[in-house]
């Protein structure tokens, strides 16, 4: 259990996401990864060359610091303190119950991220230098996919966890084999006790 807590520590220095720009005019890509408290180019000069693609769609620039980054770092040190607390106390429900809160906060920030990308893609300026309309006429949005690939003009975008969301969920994996292990090991001593 303490040790699955730990696990949200790297995600203090590990990026959580990473959005990815594939296209024939940049053949080394262009992204830019996602941490708990900022937004930063894979590249140095990548959030700058988004941006300014962006601009001529009527996209707004990708801001240097949105409200979330205030309290993201917050929520996980919270919960890695709660976690080695509940872990030094020992009681096996507590392990489940910081399971499902993880998963709570965890939907929340996902949904949360849809939100940001569903605001960044369909919200444009009236007057940017080019607009694209679907086949049926409606102005085209640029919403980057939640997770997986998507295709938008001559651009796939890839959105994927990175570093920190793997060892975030191994850390609450971690935890629910706590859980059932504790709870077998409960299980036995019980066995031994009525025999």
């Amino acid at each position: 259990m303490m040790l699955g807590a730990l696990l949200l520590l790297p995600l203090f220095v590990l990026p959580l996401w990473n959005i990815t720009l594939e296209a024939p005019q940049y053949p080394e890509s262009i992204g830019m990864d996602i941490y708990i408290n900022r937004f930063e180019g894979a590249e140095p000069s990548d959030i700058k060359n988004i941006n300014i693609m962006n601009h001529y769609v009527g996209m707004e620039d990708i801001p240097e610091t949105i409200p979330e980054f205030d309290y993201f770092p917050i929520v996980i040190a919270g919960m890695a303190i709660l976690g080695l607390i509940v872990g030094f106390i020992g009681r096996k429900k507590l392990y489940l119950s910081w399971f499902i809160l993880m998963t709570i906060l965890g939907t929340i920030g996902m949904y949360d991220f849809y939100q940001w990308e569903y605001e960044y893609g369909h919200n444009l300026k009236e007057n940017a230098a080019i607009k694209f309309t679907t086949p049926d006429g409606e102005p085209m949005s640029y919403q980057p996919p939640l997770i997986g690939a998507k295709m938008i003009l001559n651009f796939k975008a890839i959105s994927m966890p990175r570093a920190g969301a793997y060892l975030m969920f191994l850390g609450m994996g971690l935890t629910v084999l706590a859980f059932y292990q504790g709870k077998k090991e409960e299980g036995y001593e019980e066995e031994l006790a009525t025999n």
